[in-house]
């Protein structure tokens, strides 16, 4: 359900806007992205799991603040991270 260190790693060298950003909010939307997908990936198979299910709306929820503020922040880094990502909206 997590990811790991090495993908984190790539997720952070891929969307880092410098050598070592982790606090950007397209790193953080991206490793939220990751974990929204591993999750969602579970949930399938364990339809009952309903704590998961209420970390996922959680995180999901969080994602979407992180992508309201990017986009009143700069709204050409918003629409090329959710086309990167492949988000709706």
């Amino acid at each position: 359900m997590s990811i790991t260190q090495e993908r984190k790693a790539e997720l952070i060298k891929e969307f880092g806007r410098a050598d070592g950003d982790t606090g950007s909010p397209e790193v953080q939307i991206s490793i939220l992205t990751e974990r929204i997908r591993n999750l969602t990936e579970h949930l399938k198979e364990h339809k009952k799991d309903f704590h998961s299910r209420r970390g996922l709306l959680i995180m999901v929820g969080q994602r979407r603040g992180l992508l309201d503020y990017l986009r009143r922040k700069n709204q050409v880094r918003y629409e090329d991270l959710i086309k990167t990502l492949g988000l709706r909206r």
